[in-house]
Formats: structure tokens, C-alpha cells, sequence
């Protein structure tokens, strides 16, 4: 479990293909300082294993289908990528549940300064399938980041970015039309459920909610 607060930007600073899977290595300096081999690490959202690391480094397998259906189809040697370790049972909460299982990737459009602020708006293109568990003012994990949302036009989210954010993400290193990790609010998708039962699963919750469920 993690909480969406980044603890350290590493860069990917090679990528090798071994048979059926990618080993990417990492360069980070604090991070691995608690990572054992064998331990959970989520990096730009996704939680992966660290099977190899030493005093500056550590290694991670991505499997085909990590590779596809996350940004990382992105990667090249140099990428910046959010690094977060597991949550500690006696630490406090910063961010919003997190589990590092990314539900789909959406598109970057464009990280603009607001106009008399030293703040950012972040707008995003998300999945029409994921729409539904976004809503204003919830949580939204964005390249493992916990953000939150502050509106939403159809398909195209937006989010309040301070400037500490941008210094401690990888949010400044992204193109527009760069494809980023996204994980829903897990309580959303269990609402729904709860909420269904045997009803038709192609339901929308706001289309539950008008049947009476």
C-alpha cells in the first residue's frame, strides 16, 4: 500500500531486454537506502520488485504486459520516474490509498502557469472507461502522484499543481501527448461494486443511483 507522496526522483539510466521481460535500472540516491531486494517499490504508479540494487541503484523486471499497458511504453535511458516505497503501518497517511495497480494510462495535454499565481494547471485526457470514478475535488493518482481534482470537461481532467510538486515529480520532464499512469480512488471502484450487485455491470454509478440501486 502506498500513499501517492513521492519520496524521491530517480532516472532510468538503462533498459535491457531479457528474453521475455525488461530489466530497467534506476539511479536513486536516498530511496534505496531502505530497499531491500526482494521489496515493493512504486515507480511513476506502478508497483513493481526491486531484484537487484546496491548504494545508488536498484533493478526492476517489467513484464510485456506492464510494458504495454503502462507510460513506461515511454521509457528511454535518462526518463525521470516517481519513486515511492510501501507505507509504513506506524507512519502517518500524507496522501489517499494507493496500490500501485495501474488501471489505465491517460494523456498528457499541458502543465500551464496560472495567471497571476505561481501555481500550475496540470489538464490530463483520461479513458472514457475511467471517467466514472473521477469526480470533483476527489483523489486521482497521476504518475503515482496523489492529486486532486479540481474540474472536469467530459474526458479531460484538471489539477491544481504547486510549484513544490513540480520540483519533486517527474510532471516537468512530461510532453504534451506523453501517455501517463493512472490509479482511481480503490473505494470508488468498491462503492460501485457494493452498489451493483446482479444489476447490469455496464452501468455507470450515476446511472445506478437514477434506478434506485
Amino acid at each position: 500500500m502506498f500513499t501517492g507522496i513521492i519520496e524521491e526522483v530517480g532516472k532510468v539510466t538503462s533498459i535491457k531486454q531479457e528474453g521475455g521481460s525488461r530489466r530497467f535500472t534506476v539511479a536513486a540516491a536516498e530511496l534505496v537506502k531502505e530497499l531491500p531486494k526482494g521489496a515493493s517499490v512504486v515507480v511513476s504508479g506502478v508497483c513493481l520488485t526491486a531484484v537487484e540494487y546496491g548504494t545508488n541503484f536498484f533493478a526492476a523486471d517489467l513484464a510485456e504486459e506492464t510494458w504495454k499497458r503502462t507510460s513506461f511504453s515511454r521509457i528511454k535511458e535518462g526518463a525521470r520516474v516517481n519513486l515511492e516505497l510501501p507505507m509504513r503501518a506506524d507512519g502517518r497517511f500524507g496522501g489517499h490509498m494507493v496500490q500501485g495497480h495501474v488501471d489505465g494510462t491517460g494523456t498528457f495535454r499541458a502543465l500551464d502557469r496560472i495567471e497571476g499565481a505561481d501555481d500550475f494547471w496540470l489538464r490530463i485526457e483520461i479513458p472514457t472507461e475511467l471517467a466514472r470514478y473521477v469526480i470533483y475535488k476527489g483523489s486521482l493518482s497521476i504518475e503515482g502522484i496523489s492529486l486532486t481534482v479540481a474540474k472536469i470537461e467530459g474526458t479531460e481532467v484538471t489539477v491544481a499543481i504547486i510549484p513544490h510538486t513540480i520540483k519533486m515529480t517527474n510532471l516537468g520532464s512530461l510532453k504534451s501527448g506523453d501517455p501517463v499512469n493512472l490509479e482511481v480512488d480503490m473505494i470508488a471502484k468498491y462503492v460501485e461494486k457494493m452498489m451493483r450487485g446482479d444489476a447490469d455491470s455496464s452501468l455507470t454509478i450515476e446511472e445506478l443511483v437514477a434506478k434506485g440501486f
